[in-house]
């Protein structure tokens, strides 16, 4: 017996230490600190408990559910675990049904954008199979991101949390930066454009032609699409977005129009970033 409890000691002592050597995941912490709340509030206060939203066709796809939620006031009110965790600089407070909001979002803008570091990744935005995405919404000229994190619980999806922090740290957020000025700086922009830039668009004569080719550099002004200037949204499907990534792709897609753009960065010197290759594929 002696023998067995030495066991599970010494088995329990090495599953601590693989644990630490796992990253932590701060999305995985802020869930499971909002349903631990949650389950304590069930059992002391079950009467007082609404009602769980049940799943509508717009849970399948998370594009389609946040279009929702950011158009409609009841839904989204719905859709938020209240009292919901609100972080910043490592400070938590929450906030109440009743000091809510109506949050658009992007819904302010014709359009809203993603970032990835591969085309493959570009799929992620169509799977029904997501359970955990993450809205993060840059203030390019306050250098600030508020990020939401959104679970899908029994098939529907809720807010869980925000947590609101700088994006003054160039080294995690230095293509965030350098964007902010790509986007309102012409002489910036130009210098960091590969010339001639590759395009990508569809015959004006049949929708499902692609064509290939390439634009000098006194022809972008003609063909670039709106640039987010004071605003850039990531929708984080689960994509990959390392900070030392040697590509960028920033997707731009409209809200209800068929604008959808794709602007693919690299770094350049492996320092500064170039825009290399544009893609307009919008109907």
């Amino acid at each position: 017996m002696k023998k067995l409890l030495a066991g599970v000691v010494i088995l329990s002592l090495f599953a601590a230490c693989g644990n630490k050597k796992n990253k932590v995941d701060p999305f995985a912490s802020l869930t499971q600190e909002v349903d631990s709340m949650r389950g304590k509030a069930e059992i002391e206060h079950p009467e007082n408990q609404p009602e769980e939203p049940r799943p509508t066709p717009a849970d399948g796809s998370f594009d389609e559910f946040i279009y929702n939620f950011t158009s409609n006031d009841t839904l989204q009110r719905q859709r938020i675990r209240f009292p919901l965790s609100f972080y910043h600089l490592d400070k938590k407070t929450t906030i109440g049904k009743e000091a809510w909001k109506h949050d658009a979002l992007f819904r302010q803008q014709a359009y809203y954008t993603s970032l990835f570091d591969r085309e493959e990744d570009l799929e992620m935005m169509n799977d029904t199979s997501l359970s955990s995405v993450q809205v993060e919404w840059f203030h390019l000229s306050k250098s600030t991101m508020k990020k939401y994190y959104f679970e899908r619980i029994r098939g529907v999806w809720m807010l869980e949390a925000i947590n609101q922090s700088p994006t003054n740290n160039d080294e995690q957020y230095g293509f965030v930066n350098f964007f902010g000025r790509f986007a309102t700086d012409s002489v910036f922009q130009h210098s960091h454009i590969q010339d001639p830039l590759e395009f990508v668009t569809t015959d004006p004569d049949d929708d499902y032609t692609i064509l290939e080719s390439s634009l000098d550099l006194n022809q972008w002004s003609a063909f670039k699409p709106e640039l987010p200037s004071e605003n850039l949204f990531n929708i984080n499907y689960g994509q990959r977005n390392s900070n030392r990534s040697s590509t960028k792709l920033l997707v731009i897609k409209g809200i209800d129009n068929g604008f959808y753009t794709v602007l693919y960065f690299r770094r350049k010197n492996d320092k500064e970033w170039e825009l290399y290759r544009f893609e307009d594929t919008s109907t």
